[in-house]
């Protein structure tokens, strides 16, 4: 039996519905804010992630899905969509319309990672960018509304780390202060950090191993070496969220995982997924626009882990499956007909249906409607056709009532509206 890949996953009929609930209300909210989807492939040049994300990343350096394609050229499953994003950005001319764009886009994202819970190697994000926009109450603006997509999702159990890490000006004061702390320290850094504190110290303040994480605890931090135009920025980010009751916590080993972050840096993290807490972080890349041949523009975005939180809502029992409203049972061949008539002028008109063509008897069609969790059964027999009537059954108080078949669409549409002002 062929299996799946290692890493990857199926999502199943009964998780889909979730899926849908998590879509539907991040595209409702996003668009409340003026953004518009953008839809991206997914590969693209190598050159593209390299640039953008960094060479000494471990996504590039050990993660990423690169080949080479027939004109030895190397293509890249994409690991993340911000990159995606700033290439069309600048390919498309989008900025000479409008510099200021704002963007989501929800898809799969590749990278060869150790599997864990909540962590695949095809696994999924929600992304929103706002591309030309320096003002740090953009900041605060696009951290309320991921915020505000938890609380409508009603995930309870979150924290906002926040953090700044400063520009291309005040930086390399911090990396020579962070260099020189770490000169003391070889001796607890695991190896992969031993190589980090020479050519990018930033990931160490990042590393997940508790000796490195320990060692790391007293390191200077960020905050404390910004420029005065990147303090200014970080302390109206904090007003703006104080103002919008957004509660939040300064972390200064909050550094993310990619290069082209700068000011400000922010994490949702949450206590439902164990040791992987991380489940929507973003931040600022001011300057990954012009560093991929684009106009001087600033850019601020987030990503959310799109497996990770359907895990948290799957386990706070969210019921989303995707029940009929009603199950057609049909006994005889005059009534399978009837039936499908009435099946396909139902979907019509938006009312979920089901139905059995198959020979079993109306005991086996009852229990099937009721494991699939359909309100009512919708009765068609032989005797009832030639009556001109149906039976609709209530699953849940057993009631039945005679309906005429002649308008059942319409009928069923105002019984089902009726049902649900009544709860």
């Amino acid at each position: 039996m062929i299996q799946l890949i290692r890493g990857f996953k199926d999502i199943l009929p009964e998780e889909t519905g979730l899926w849908q609930k998590i879509e539907k209300t991040a595209i409702s909210l996003f668009e409340s804010f003026g953004f518009c989807e953008i839809r991206l492939p997914i590969i693209e040049h190598t050159e593209l992630f390299a640039r953008s994300i960094g060479q000494d990343t471990d996504i590039v350096e050990k993660e990423m899905y690169t080949f080479l394609n027939k004109k030895d050229e190397f293509i890249t499953l994409r690991p993340e969509a911000t990159a995606s994003v700033v290439r069309a950005y600048i390919q498309h001319r989008l900025y000479a319309v409008d510099p200021v764009q704002k963007f989501y886009t929800i898809g799969p994202m590749f990278r060869r990672e150790r599997p864990q819970k909540g962590r695949y190697r095809q696994f999924y994000q929600i992304n929103a960018e706002i591309l030309g926009v320096d003002s740090p109450l953009a900041d605060a603006q696009l951290i309320f509304m991921l915020v505000e997509l938890f609380k409508r999702l009603s995930v309870a159990d979150i924290s906002i780390h926040l953090n700044s890490l400063g520009c291309q000006q005040c930086r390399p004061n911090f990396k020579k202060a962070l260099q020189k702390y770490l000169s003391n320290t070889s001796s607890t850094l695991c190896s992969d950090c031993e190589r980090r504190k020479i050519n990018n110290p930033l990931r160490v303040l990042d590393c997940k191993v508790l000796s490195c994480r320990e060692t790391m605890k007293d390191a200077p931090s960020i905050v404390e070496h910004l420029c005065e135009e990147c303090s200014r920025h970080f302390e109206t980010v904090k007003d703006s969220l104080n103002d919008l009751n957004i509660s939040f916590e300064i972390d200064n080993r909050l550094v993310r995982g990619l290069d082209y972050y700068t000011r400000t840096s922010f994490e949702v993290q949450t206590g439902s997924l164990g040791a992987q807490s991380a489940v929507a972080g973003g931040g600022r890349y001011d300057k990954l626009i012009e560093s991929l041949g684009g106009p001087s523009q600033p850019a601020i975005g987030f990503a959310i882990g799109f497996d990770r939180l359907a895990e948290i809502l799957a386990a706070n029992n969210t019921d989303v499956c995707c029940k009929p409203d009603l199950f057609i049972a049909a006994l005889g061949e005059k009534a399978k007909t009837m039936a499908l008539q009435c099946s396909c002028a139902l979907g019509l008109a938006g009312i979920k249906t089901e139905t059995d063509f198959s020979d079993k008897g109306l005991k086996g069609q009852m229990k099937k409607a009721d494991r699939l969790g359909s309100g009512h059964v919708l009765i068609i027999g032989e005797n009832e056709i030639v009556e001109g009537l149906v039976v609709l059954r209530n699953m849940t108080t057993k009631e039945q009532v005679s309906l005429p078949i002649d308008g059942i669409a319409e009928n069923l549409k105002s019984i089902f509206a009726e049902n649900k002002k009544s709860l």
